[in-house]
């Protein structure tokens, strides 16, 4: 004898819904919250998947308002300590801003005395003439032409002539000065402070040397041939 046909229900139970499907309450209240939030910023109000009219949107955003308001006053801070509500916080004494600075204006002399603008300035005048004559030389000989490898030869001749001395004087001939010109009266067209200065001395040797011999050792030269230039 076979078996009879199973019986098959038209109709199946409606199966439960699975953990994907399951939306746990608080999930969708944070949800609608976050949704009337965006609607209250863009000017719509969401309610049950509907768009509010426009007059709407001001209510749903006040209750959302005072909600938010309401949880923020009460939120505890890091210390687990009840923030502070708004009435607390007008009491607060103002914070002082560094802006405002309280000290005393800068008195005017000292500002004076120590700005570099407006102070006077210190000056030294340092003169040639009071340097070795051997330096003087040496900084004065580029302006006839003249290299630091002339300088031996010059130092050689002016040592034979009167030592860089700028008072020596030939008492037989007349001669003057480092140079020992001859005349020492030539030196004038250089300074009217030959007989002293030795600036003004160095300075006609050196045009002597330049127009008569064309360096220093060429002068030399010269003198060591005949004993003098």
């Amino acid at each position: 004898m076979s078996k009879p046909p199973k019986y098959v229900p038209k109709h199946r139970h409606a199966p439960e819904p699975s953990a994907l499907t399951k939306v746990p309450r608080k999930v969708l209240r944070s949800t609608v919250v976050t949704s009337g939030l965006a609607a209250a910023a863009t000017g719509l109000a969401v309610s049950a998947g509907v768009l509010a009219a426009p007059g709407d949107v001001a209510s749903v955003a006040e209750d959302l308002g005072s909600t938010v308001s309401g949880a923020a006053s009460d939120a505890p801070t890091v210390d687990g300590s009840v923030g502070d509500s708004a009435d607390d916080a007008v009491d607060r004494e103002p914070t002082v801003s560094r802006a405002f600075d309280r000290r005393d204006a800068p008195d005017p002399a000292k500002k004076a005395a120590l700005s570099v603008d407006d102070g006077p300035a210190v000056t030294r005048t340092v003169s040639l003439a009071d340097g070795d004559p051997r330096d003087i030389a040496q900084a004065l000989m580029p302006q006839f032409g003249f290299g630091s490898d002339q300088f031996g030869c010059l130092d050689s001749l002016w040592t034979r002539e009167s030592n860089w001395d700028p008072a020596a004087h030939n008492p037989s001939s007349g001669a003057h000065g480092i140079p020992q010109s001859l005349p020492g009266s030539k030196m004038a067209t250089a300074g009217p402070d030959w007989e002293t200065n030795p600036v003004t001395q160095i300075t006609w040797g050196l045009g002597y040397i330049q127009d008569r011999y064309g360096s220093p050792c060429s002068a030399w030269a010269h003198s060591e041939s005949v004993g003098w230039y």
